[in-house]
């Protein structure tokens, strides 16, 4: 299987299918005039297993520096160990993802502006409600020349629209930022199960293929296309469909019901996504960043759990509750996202065309019961 790929920049019409050219892996940078250092920003489930990716390519290729420094929001353990400390000696995050090897050469680090110093390329991996305030914690302390990417999967609401958290990262630190989005339940990436993702990359290609090869492993395949947007979108708003398609499953109403739920969510997220952003190029929901994700995540994410739960308890137990009891400290997106969604389709008039993320979030803030998740069809829907 080819290491990566990158999408032909011939012009493409609705309709027409991309092609695909190959690069190798080893064959883009020029070792001797620059090693990239790495810093992981965030240390969570998805961010421990970013940084077991990143070091064993930090130590394979010399383009980059052996040691990646991981942030990690220091915790005290039930044995009093801080994290940190945790981490470092056993070279395994015991809380987000025990009994799993991070390389030897990944240095934990609770010092936010330390664990940044000197990197030029910048990994952020936390929850998207935290992008904002670790960010401007960043000015003024990283590299000019520093490129960023994002693993975040979420949206800022502000009073002059929708912000991106990649376009956040831009603005707030004035660097470019590509994204990495895909089918990625990270558990199965961690014990190196088959997984594919997607780069999101504005203009610069040698950035887009410094990332793919900072992420590749024959494990983990990562192609490129040039929508940071749709990317960025599709990782995104699947955490929506996937509330829904939990309420499907704690309402045991079947695989029928669910299929249809997630058919009729992959619409919407293409219908949002082009709304907001007209260069969204349709061939990106057909990446690993768009249906593959929207399916793993509606099989087996924890937003799916939670909302799972959630039916099945009637909506009388808070997502707040069930978070803290069922996810020992991860976070969920989809909730959240659900509500920014709903802001945004209130602020522009397009409640009535986005039933499906209408629903989830009125379901999820105690407005409607579990079973409405279904009733929303009887709505007039605009066909797109």
């Amino acid at each position: 299987m080819a290491p990566a790929a990158f999408e032909s920049q011939a012009p493409q019409g609705e309709d027409t299918v991309s092609h695909n050219t190959v690069f190798s892996s080893s064959t883009v940078i020029d070792a001797s005039s620059h090693r990239s250092k790495v810093s992981v920003i965030g240390s969570g489930n998805w961010g421990s297993v970013a940084s077991k990716l990143i070091a064993s390519n930090a130590l394979r290729l010399t383009s980059f520096h052996d040691e990646v420094r991981m942030w990690v929001y220091e915790e005290t353990l039930q044995s009093g160990e801080k994290l940190t400390d945790a981490i470092n000696r056993t070279n395994e995050n015991v809380k987000y993802l025990p009994g799993i090897k991070l390389g030897k050469n990944v240095v934990a680090d609770p010092d936010l502006e330390n664990a940044v110093r000197d990197a030029d390329m910048l990994v952020f991996v936390t929850p998207h409600q935290f992008m904002e305030g670790i960010c401007k914690r960043l000015v003024g302390k990283i590299r000019p020349d520093a490129e960023a990417i994002s693993l975040v999967k979420g949206m800022e609401v502000k009073m002059e629209g929708p912000c991106m958290i990649s376009s956040l990262i831009s603005q707030i630190l004035g660097i470019n930022c590509s994204v990495l989005m895909g089918a990625n339940i990270a558990n199965e990436i961690a014990v190196e199960k088959f997984s594919e993702a997607t780069v999101g990359y504005r203009q610069n290609r040698d950035v887009a293929e410094r990332w793919v090869q900072l992420f590749y492993t024959p494990y983990f395949i990562v192609t490129a296309v040039q929508d940071v947007e749709g990317v960025e979108l599709c990782g995104t708003l699947k955490n929506v469909v996937a509330i829904a398609a939990g309420f499907v499953d704690g309402l045991e109403m079947g695989n029928n019901t669910k299929a249809a739920i997630m058919r009729l969510g992959l619409r919407e997220m293409k219908a949002f996504s082009k709304l907001l952003f007209p260069s969204v190029k349709d061939s990106t929901f057909f990446e690993s960043c768009g249906v593959a994700d929207l399916i793993t995540t509606c099989l087996g994410g924890r937003n799916r759990k939670v909302a799972e739960a959630y039916a099945k308890n009637g909506g009388k137990r808070s997502f707040d509750e069930l978070e803290a009891e069922m996810l020992q400290g991860q976070k969920l997106q989809g909730v959240s996202t659900a509500r920014e969604v709903y802001e945004v389709l209130s602020h522009r008039g397009w409640l009535e065309l986005f039933p499906l993320f209408s629903t989830v979030h009125e379901i999820s803030s105690g407005l409607l019961p579990p079973s409405a998740i279904v009733e929303y069809s009887e709505k007039q829907v605009r066909s797109f």
